[in-house]
Parts: structure tokens; sequence; C-alpha cells
């Protein structure tokens, strides 16, 4: 599976971020430990100088994060072709025990690697930096997360057996499943989608009360509840079958890649609510959070709509 031209191509280019990581890595520590902006030592002219090579080997690792993941789902769904039972993504990561841990892994690294560039992008704003040593402390956190991701990814690929028979979505994602995602469907719909629409009313609430650290915890929460959500009831009115909940299908061509656009719209609302709780506070974040969230609730409901306008009935 490791000679597969997507495959190649994801390990190569984490071998040249590992390298790449590891010289902002040992930067940081240096930055961190002995940064003090009100100095003028030459040791303080040194450590500036570095700072903006490790932010610009950071900003290109972190830059390149979003596309590649969404590289990684697209050669999930390439590999699946070859894999027995496999009909999409889902059956890859099912091919082995810690596939569903690399993905979760690698969400929550574009979180927090979104919020250093976040966090970079005000430092860079103030001729004092306050910042500087946050971020570069972040990263040195950050860098052993990246680094277990790398590894994964590599033993993930490499412990695939084409040969052995994997389950496919349908299987997985079904309530007579003995997955951990089959307890999900004994969720009640009705109470399902009150918490889905009742948490996003409450992030349109909070935004005109510009309570920041309720706005962020209500995106945390609208997380889970949205992919929750969307697996149970909204993703059947994209296939239109009832009994079709995989996350990944509406990846593919069938469905004209919408889901990379529900994805996107996602992570970018709830990306945005977070952070106005963890740099300063500004108008523009709230805006955008409550901008992508919302057309993330439209998109979802409209294809609920559509279903019922056509054929008169829900599913």
């Amino acid at each position: 599976m490791l000679l597969t031209p997507e495959v190649l191509t994801i390990l190569i280019l984490n071998g040249i971020f590992a390298l790449l990581g590891v010289v902002a890595f040992v930067l940081s520590i240096r930055i961190y430990l002995g940064w003090n902006i009100d100095s003028t030592s030459p040791l303080q002219y040194k450590l500036e100088k570095e700072s903006f090579l490790a932010s610009t080997i950071i900003k290109y690792i972190f830059s390149i994060k979003v596309p590649l993941f969404l590289f990684f789902v697209f050669a999930l769904d390439k590999i699946s072709n070859v894999i027995t039972g496999a009909m999409c993504a889902a059956g890859v990561v099912d091919a082995t025990q810690i596939g569903m841990s690399l993905i979760v892994l690698k969400i929550i690294n574009l979180y927090l690697f979104a919020y250093w560039l976040r966090l970079h992008s005000q430092d860079m704003t103030d001729k004092n930096q306050p910042y500087t040593k946050v971020k570069f402390g972040l990263f040195i956190g950050l860098f052993f997360l990246f680094m277990v991701e790398i590894v994964l990814e590599a033993f993930m690929f490499s412990s695939i057996e084409i040969n052995k028979m994997v389950s496919c979505c349908g299987s997985i994602y079904s309530s007579s499943s003995t997955s951990a995602i089959s307890t999900l469907f004994t969720l009640d719909t009705s109470l399902l989608l009150a918490l889905f629409y009742g948490n996003y009313l409450l992030i349109v609430l909070f935004y005109f009360l510009k309570n920041r650290h309720i706005f962020t915890l209500l995106n945390i929460i609208f997380i889970p509840v949205s992919l929750i959500s969307l697996i149970l009831f909204f993703g059947t009115y994209i296939y239109e079958l009832p009994s079709h909940h995989c996350p990944f299908c509406y990846l593919q061509s069938d469905y004209y890649y919408v889901g990379y656009l529900i994805y996107f719209l996602l992570f970018i609302g709830t990306f945005y609510g977070l952070v106005v709780s963890f740099v300063k506070e500004s108008k523009v974040s709230y805006k955008v959070s409550l901008l992508f969230n919302s057309l993330y609730v439209i998109l979802l409901t409209m294809y609920v709509v559509i279903y019922y306008i056509k054929n008169g009935v829900l599913l």
C-alpha cells in the first residue's frame, strides 16, 4: 500500500514537514526560554531574527495542513478501490485499529494549528509582539502531536492488507454494527434535531450578547452535535436513502463533492467561534463564525426541504 502514488506523496511531504518541524522546534525552545522584548542584548536581536525564520517554517507547514488533510481523505477514497470489501474511505479507516484515532487526531491538530496561525497573525499586528512566547510555547506542544500524527499515518498505511476483507460503510454506519458508532443510532431523531437547531439558535443569541466564553463553549458543543446530526439524519437526505449514513461517501463525485463544502463550512464556523476566547476579541471573528455556521445549517436544511418538496414525505 505504501507504493501507491497518493500514499507516497503524503509520506514524502510528511518527511519534509518532519525535518522542517524539528528545525522550528529547536528554534521555538530557544525563543521561549530566552525571549525578552524589552531587552536590547545581542541574544534578543538574534532571537528576533530566529523568530521570523521559525514562524515562516511553521506557517508553511500549517498552511499546507488543510489541503493535505483533504488530499489524505481523497487518498483513502482512492485506495478503497483495491481493498477487498471497501466501498469508500470508511472501509480503509476501518482496515486498521488506529484509522479512526488518526482521523480524530488530524482534526484536533487542524484546529490547534489554525489557532496558532491566528495567534501569529495577532502577534504580528502589535509592535510589542505580546503573543511571541505563547505561540512558540504552543508550538512546542503541537510539535509532539504533529510527530505522533506522522508516525501513526505511516503505520496505518504500512499495516493495511489489500487482501484482507474489511467492512463497507453500509455495515460500519448502521444500527446493527458492533462498532462504537452504532450506539449513536439509539438516539431519538427529534431530540437530536432539537439539540442541533437549539445549539445553533443559542450561538445566534450569544453572537448578539457578545459573551465570548459562552459563544466559544457553544461552538465547541456544536462540533460533535453537527457531526452526529449529519451522520444520523441530514446525510440520509444527501444520499436520498434512509439506510445510508456514511460520512465519507458524499465526498465523492456522485454527490458533487458536497462533503468538502459541508466540512469546510463547519470547520471555519466553529474555528472562528473558538478563537474569540483565546485571542484578542474581534468583531470579525464573531461575524465569520456566525456566517459559516449559518451557511452550514442552511445547506443541510435545504437538502431536507428539497427532498420533501420533491417527494411529499420525509425519510
